[in-house]
């Protein structure tokens, strides 16, 4: 507690409280402080030497057991006192209520925004381009007219909804039909199967590579000519090694022509994190000029989703993952609805994932530019709701915990036919209102590339009772949620397409997984870039093969189409890339008939001491 340096409100007083009585040893401590004290006994009085107003009601009872807090104590439990002060700088820390100064991840996130100066001399600008109002009052009516006009549409509509019936005030949404299979599809499979050509990895990757030289990206971080040898095999052959996860020296054994520490020396000297994602942004960007991928969507939208990757349970780095069951680190990917990956993180454990869905805003540079975004329950939170709202994403989250979510009412007059059950108390308008300024102030820094949105998302994650921006951000995403949320029950596409764009999530983290096959699919590095870059390695990889498979899918259609065969738009919507049945994972292995080994001799010895009983 010395060595930090804390800073914020109101926590100050009770850290140095802390650091003054670290020596007691007593249950008690005394906060009461004799002042004034003169000749005369009357004039004394007490005050208290620490503020205590902060701590919550659940901890007060803990620390001065059997007394009220309007009657101040002369002590306090002093080990509970320290339960509850680390506590609360835990949440502070989190909240950004408290920071640390000279700290990266705690640091004072309000320095990273623009200045208000910069704020006045853009905010025309953006909102102009964003379609958001400048002034609060103007804003706090846009939202309202949208929110009450879609609550009286579903409530008009709601006797007509067959799939939505509300059981004690929840919503209970049944089962969507099967949907429509195309009769040629069965057709068109059938001649995938047998014209699609086996191949192992490193000769897809040689063909992508000469397709589209995505090599180019690699080189000495120095910045100057490479000298090696035919650098786009050397580039080729680390890239499979890291990102199938075989390791240099595997690799080295396998391929016979290649050193493990050359290897090792390509990837930390040769290729960065950095330069990987700008080479899969060169594959997305030719990979959008094929037209079998708009048959599954328009690359409007993407889903995010995360899935565990082993790591070795010693790992510093490494977590328990509740749900999953098992230690290691979390891939958080963003796949377009044309299924090709877009951008790849990987995060803790304990990270809530929802934190990172609206990165790709910045982090996403290919030619495929969502404007729509679907998530698992991760993405429910109401912060990220209002955040994407204000940054022109469209948040659509697949919803299952409807205990979860509340409706909230455009105004406390606003009552309803059919759904009033629906919703409890009324939006805040004034809260929303009085932070506008400063919720478009963190908006514009994001667009301005000061900040991520992950960054403001770790903090407003967290419930604070002093975090005006965060409960105004909160307010105005409970206003935009219940907007989504009667949109989903109302629509019956929309839940298809949510659940459409959440499966391709799913079956692309299988996807990149099968493709990481060597080491028992255990990521190995102890070091966070490390395990960022293997994480990179393997969606590379995986987009290498998304690509080659429509390379390979187009070419057989177009021969089957050629020969008169019929085949539509729901056929050709049904497939997907991920195909994998086609693709040799380990190599080829030869049996040499011809081969003789050396003739056994049992009786050789292997010591100059003979074994006693042996002779």
């Amino acid at each position: 507690m010395k060595i930090l340096k804390l800073m914020g409100m109101g926590l100050e007083q009770s850290i140095l409280f802390l650091v003054q009585n670290k020596m007691k040893k007593s249950e008690w401590i005394p906060i009461m402080d004799l002042t004034n004290q003169k000749n005369n006994e009357a004039d004394s009085h007490t005050t208290s030497v620490v503020d205590l107003s902060w701590i919550p009601e659940k901890w007060w009872r803990w620390i001065r057991p059997h007394q009220r807090r309007n009657a101040p104590p002369e002590k306090i439990h002093r080990r509970h006192f320290e339960a509850c002060v680390f506590s609360q700088i835990w949440l502070e820390l989190k909240s950004g209520d408290l920071y640390i100064e000279g700290s990266d991840k705690y640091a004072d996130y309000r320095k990273q925004l623009i200045s208000w100066d910069e704020y006045q001399e853009n905010v025309a600008t953006f909102c102009d381009q964003a379609g958001l109002p400048t002034t609060a009052q103007e804003f706090k009516m846009q939202v309202y007219n949208k929110l009450e006009k879609r609550a009286r549409s579903v409530d008009v509509s709601f006797p007509k909804n067959k799939a939505v019936t509300l059981r004690n005030g929840e919503p209970v949404i049944t089962k969507p039909k099967k949907k429509r299979v195309s009769p040629l599809l069965k057709a068109v499979r059938k001649r995938i199967d047998e014209k699609l050509v086996p191949i192992n990895v490193l000769d897809l990757l040689g063909d992508t590579e000469y397709w589209l030289n995505w090599t180019r990206f690699f080189g000495p971080i120095s910045g100057h000519d490479a000298k090696l040898e035919k650098p786009p095999e050397r580039y080729l052959t680390t890239a499979f090694c890291y990102g199938c996860n075989l390791g240099p020296t595997q690799t080295a054994r396998s391929l016979g022509s290649v050193d493990r520490k050359h290897i090792s020396w390509i990837n930390e000297r040769h290729i960065t994190e950095e330069n990987i994602q700008k080479a899969i942004e060169w594959i997305i960007n030719a990979y959008n000029r094929f037209k079998l991928p708009k048959y599954w969507g328009n690359g409007t939208s993407a889903s995010a989703d995360g899935t565990m990757w082993d790591l070795y349970e010693k790992n510093l780095l490494s977590e328990n993952h509740i749900r999953y069951g098992g230690y290691g680190g979390i891939g958080y990917y963003h796949v377009s609805d044309t299924y090709i990956a877009l951008f790849s993180h990987f995060i803790p454990c304990g990270v809530w994932e929802g934190v990172y869905i609206l990165d790709l805003l910045m982090k996403n540079k290919s030619d495929i530019q969502p404007d729509t975004l679907h998530a698992d329950t991760q993405g429910q939170n109401a912060p990220v709701f209002g955040l994407a709202y204000l940054l022109g994403i469209q948040l659509m989250p697949r919803i299952r915990n409807w205990k979860d979510l509340k409706f909230l009412r455009p105004s406390k007059e606003s009552t309803y036919q059919h759904i009033d059950g629906l919703f409890s108390h009324s939006i805040d308008w004034d809260l929303i209102g009085n932070h506008y300024k400063d919720m478009l102030r963190v908006v514009m820094s994001i667009k301005m590339g000061r900040i991520h949105p992950s960054t403001i998302l770790n903090k407003l994650n967290t419930y604070s009772k002093k975090n005006k921006l965060y409960q105004a951000f909160r307010e105005l995403g409970s206003a935009i949620r219940t907007l989504f949320l009667l949109k989903y029950l109302s629509d019956e596409k929309l839940r298809s397409t949510i659940q459409a764009a959440t499966n391709k999530s799913e079956s692309f983290n299988g996807f990149s997984k099968w493709l990481f096959f060597g080491g028992e699919g255990i990521i190995a590095e102890n070091n966070r870039e490390r395990q960022r870059k293997i994480i990179k390695y393997n969606h590379l990889i995986a987009n290498c093969l998304i690509f080659y498979n429509v390379f390979q899918l187009t070419r057989i259609l177009h021969e089957y189409i050629q020969e008169g065969n019929k085949i539509d738009a729901e056929a050709l919507s049904d497939l997907s890339p991920y195909l994998t049945f086609h693709v040799n994972r380990f190599g080829k292995y030869r049996l040499d008939s011809n081969r003789r080994p050396p003739d056994i001799e049992f009786d050789i010895p292997v010591s100059p001491i003979p074994i006693e009983g042996t002779g």
